[in-house]
């Protein structure tokens, strides 16, 4: 089930604090700063840091639509 737009403007990274995207193949949160996955279960995101699991490059492309060396151009931005 989606995260509604509402909730995911609300929600942030606990450990940047920064925005997160939403990944409807694996119906989880994701960090393309840190590159971080956060599981939601039963509806509801497991914003914990240490339950963070880290994704590849191809996922991030995958998620953020953008190459996984972006990153390292200071392209890989979120939001405006």
């Amino acid at each position: 089930m989606p995260v509604p737009a509402e909730l995911l403007d609300l929600l942030a990274c606990p450990v940047d604090k920064g925005p997160l995207l939403y990944d409807a193949q694996t119906e989880s949160l994701y960090n393309p700063r840190l590159r971080r996955a956060y599981a939601i279960v039963d509806g509801i995101p497991q914003l914990l840091a240490d339950e963070a699991r880290p994704l590849g490059p191809d996922d991030h492309e995958r998620i953020t639509g953008r190459r996984a060396g972006a990153a390292s151009r200071g392209r890989d931005r979120v939001g405006p």
